[in-house]
């Protein structure tokens, strides 16, 4: 490993964690917690308008990090890349909690079974299962 990258890192981060800044951080963790079964592990509020400054929320064995939209962090967008065992099931809940289809699960070619979702609050989701033990 590069030398850069050997620092101490809270349990659940890697190097490169995701960092969501939410219009409607509240809907958006409600979401997050029926859908993907996101484990909310702790939140602070900013004390001058008493909206949320940071959440860290766990799926999976993933921690990352929401805070309120606001100024030039409002209207972002980001994909993220979800491992699962079981992607109908996952991308059945996420419809059935507001996402929107972008395509339905499918065999892919690379070795994936994968679904895409795009949530109530414009992310989009590939939600994956590797059908076969090799890298990409």
């Amino acid at each position: 490993m590069n030398a850069l990258f050997e620092t101490f890192k809270p349990e659940g981060f890697s190097n490169l964690n995701t960092y969501l800044f939410a219009d409607q951080p509240e809907l958006l963790i409600s979401f997050l917690k029926q859908s993907f079964d996101a484990e909310e592990k702790s939140r602070s509020i900013r004390e001058d308008t008493n909206e949320l400054a940071n959440c860290i929320l766990k799926i999976g064995d993933t921690c990352f990090m929401i805070s309120q939209a606001s100024g030039v962090f409002s209207g972002m967008r980001t994909c993220f890349y979800l491992y699962v065992s079981d992607v109908d099931l996952v991308y059945k809940r996420a419809i059935r909690n507001g996402a929107k289809s972008v395509f339905e699960a499918a065999n892919m070619d690379y070795g994936d079974r994968q679904a895409g979702v795009e949530d109530p609050f414009g992310n989009y989701w590939w939600i994956s299962e590797r059908l076969v033990q090799s890298d990409y």
